[in-house]
């Protein structure tokens, strides 16, 4: 019997690595002879670097790099395993490691301060590494400096109008300041290096439904700021139509990240890609999960946004298409319009704390899932 254990992360409760190994000791008690295939997979977002190095026994990785007021921060990030040598070295970063709002206390958060500077020293020291391959998780970003701070920590200058080169990590607050980009120091292994951005979002870089009006208050900006924000993006827009001749303003997830999804696309030539799709390529789902007999996956929410985006659906839809014959989600929680994934590529999914707390069922995840895990295959051996 062939089983794939691809859960998602079980938030504040259990990381998904921790989740299907939970799985899986639930389906040993009842099949010990089972072929089980751990692949614990992720959304794009936070734990993506976790589970990644998980499915592929990746090498983990922790480099300094400045946080996004500066300050020094310790950001984990890894090299995936290979199955042959002829597969590009590939790096996994999270933005949110050197760049995410998390690292900003409450009271100094502010996007005009902000820069994503540590996330292009983070992209250098993947380089570094030998990665020609890099993916790159942009979700939870404390910034909105389209991604220049970045840029300008892998040799991109920026000039101001005085045409003097500016020397400090660029931020929010200093993009009109900027007058020229010039490329030609940029970190030459740049050249022959493919960067992936996982990215749900599909926002543009300006106006109403930009970086700057949707997200930039949650990162602690003000009418104000949004303004000034906002301003500062449509003026690097018309930049790099210039410099270097890239028109990303109103391209779908170009927003993403402060920006950061533009600035990549524009300066780097990234390309943008939906975070489960992505992660499921990496990870070499359709090959691992091919003709399996049953594929749990899981995560600590189902309901009707599972449809869009999120891990369960992306893991159900990938796995029947390559002959999985059943596919179970087993949740933290469902609501009510959750009954529309089984319209959507799930055959099953299971509620894991069914009539405890929410409390009680986040201290005993682990416990739950292992006991679901067995009732689900005590059903499949009675069925047959």
């Amino acid at each position: 019997m062939k089983v794939i254990c691809a859960p998602d992360k079980f938030k504040e409760s259990l990381t998904a690595p921790q989740a299907a190994q939970a799985i899986a000791r639930g389906v040993r008690q009842v099949f010990p002879d089972a072929v089980i295939d751990l692949c614990p997979i992720a959304d794009g977002g936070e734990g993506t670097v976790e589970a990644l190095l998980a499915a592929t026994r990746g090498q983990p990785m922790v480099s300094r790099v400045q946080g996004p007021l500066g300050q020094q921060v310790e950001a984990r990030w890894g090299l995936l395993g290979r199955s042959s040598e002829d597969e590009p070295v590939t790096a996994v970063l999270e933005m949110a490691a050197a760049s995410g709002m998390a690292l900003v206390p409450v009271d100094q958060r502010n996007p005009l301060r902000t820069s994503t500077y540590g996330t292009g020293q983070l992209i250098a020291e993947a380089l570094k590494a030998g990665a020609r391959r890099i993916i790159l998780g942009i979700g939870g970003s404390a910034t909105n400096d389209g991604g220049c701070g970045a840029l300008q920590s892998l040799g991109a200058r920026f000039y101001d109008h005085n045409n003097q080169l500016i020397t400090t990590p660029v931020t929010g607050g200093m993009l009109a300041t900027i007058a020229r980009i010039d490329l030609s120091q940029l970190h030459g292994d740049l050249e022959h290096t493919r960067i992936v951005v996982a990215c749900d979002v599909t926002n543009p870089l300006t106006g109403p439904q930009g970086a700057a009006f949707i997200y930039s208050p949650q990162k602690g900006a003000t009418p104000e700021m949004v303004q000034q924000l906002d301003t500062g993006l449509k003026h690097l827009a018309s930049l790099w139509r210039t410099q270097p001749g890239k028109d990303v303003e109103t391209t779908p997830g170009s927003g993403a990240a402060g920006g950061l999804g533009g600035g990549l696309m524009a300066m780097l030539g990234a390309t943008l890609q939906g975070g489960v799709e992505l992660v499921l390529d990496a990870v070499n789902f359709a090959v691992r999960a091919a003709n399996a007999d049953l594929c749990f996956t899981g995560e600590g929410r189902l309901d009707g946004q599972s449809l869009s985006g999120k891990a369960c659906l992306g893991v159900a839809n990938t796995a029947k298409g390559v002959g999985t014959k059943k596919v179970v989600a087993l949740v933290g929680s469902a609501a009510e319009d959750a009954t529309l994934t089984l319209q959507a590529g799930l055959d099953a999914y299971h509620v894991i704390g069914e009539g405890l707390s929410k409390e009680e069922s986040m201290r005993r995840a682990a416990e739950l899932l292992e006991s679901a895990a067995v009732k689900v295959m005590q059903s499949w051996k009675a069925d047959k």
